[in-house]
């Protein structure tokens, strides 16, 4: 069994100001896509400040989506108890697929707004995205968040607060999959011209398969359980739409003329 690293999840603290790892995070991913959508912004031919617009639209898109998201799908009857908790942020909170549908209402608006085609502008942003999602996991993993199931594996851990037993440190796994295996795919995938729509569906497609799966050693919300069969979570039954949608993307993509714009690096 391997030892919980001893990391304050608050990395500055001034007086009663305090900045937590997790928001970090999610600066760390912003950050990232707006440096990796600049190396390739001649290839919609955006601007370097719309690309700038388009990364404001999606962080609002997550921020909002996430939370909304985490409030309808996973503590509903906690809204209806004090409506106002919906703002109280600060006490954690924060959905994958509702800041998933969140940048997706941020896409159509500025697809509209630059005359771009919606799945031109998905293909685009699906590998800017998921250093975001490591990042994110990182953020879970040091303010103790998504434990995993009880385990014998060598490097299971025993999370604060929950116990001697080890465990997998399933949000580590969502670190390497969701972030590091993904980005390297989808980068090297998109490095060259490729048919409309595909870079979405593998998108799709692998991330849902990754979270299935992580989902399967990683406990359920204790407020929700298993939501059906008995061993489905609520993180799958939000997921396996993702993962159909995106095979079907993949197979109509192959009947999709190969979008050819400059692909040089800037």
């Amino acid at each position: 069994m391997l030892s919980y690293p001893n990391i304050n999840p608050v990395a500055i603290s001034l007086g009663p100001l305090q900045v937590h790892w997790y928001g970090l995070m999610y600066l760390v991913g912003f950050l990232a896509a707006w440096w990796l959508g600049r190396r390739r912004a001649h290839r919609l031919g955006l601007s370097y400040d719309a690309i700038e617009t388009l990364v404001f639209y999606c962080a609002v898109g997550v921020i909002l989506g996430g939370r909304l998201g985490y409030v309808l799908f996973y503590d509903f009857d906690k809204l209806l108890a004090n409506p106002l908790w919906l703002f109280r942020i600060w006490e954690g909170g924060m959905s994958f697929h509702g800041g998933f549908a969140g940048v997706l209402v941020a896409v159509v608006v500025f697809a509209r707004k630059y005359s771009l085609g919606f799945l031109r502008l998905t293909d685009f942003i699906a590998p800017l995205v998921p250093i975001g999602l490591g990042a994110g996991r990182l953020g879970n993993f040091i303010n103790h968040e998504l434990p995993g199931r009880v385990s014998e594996v060598p490097w299971a851990m025993a999370f604060p607060h929950m116990g001697p037993e080890p465990r997998h440190p399933s949000s580590l796994y969502q670190l390497a999959l969701e972030g590091v295996v993904l980005f390297v795919v989808l980068w090297w995938f998109t490095s060259n011209p490729r048919r409309n729509g595909a870079a979405s569906g593998l998108f799709l497609l692998l991330y849902g398969a990754f979270r299935f799966s992580v989902e399967f050693v990683r406990l359920p919300d204790p407020q929700l359980g298993f939501v059906a069969f008995g061993w489905m979570t609520m993180g799958q039954l939000l997921t396996l739409p993702m993962i159909i949608v995106g095979i079907g993307l993949i197979g109509w993509s192959r009947r999709q003329p190969v979008v050819c714009t400059a692909m040089a690096e800037s």
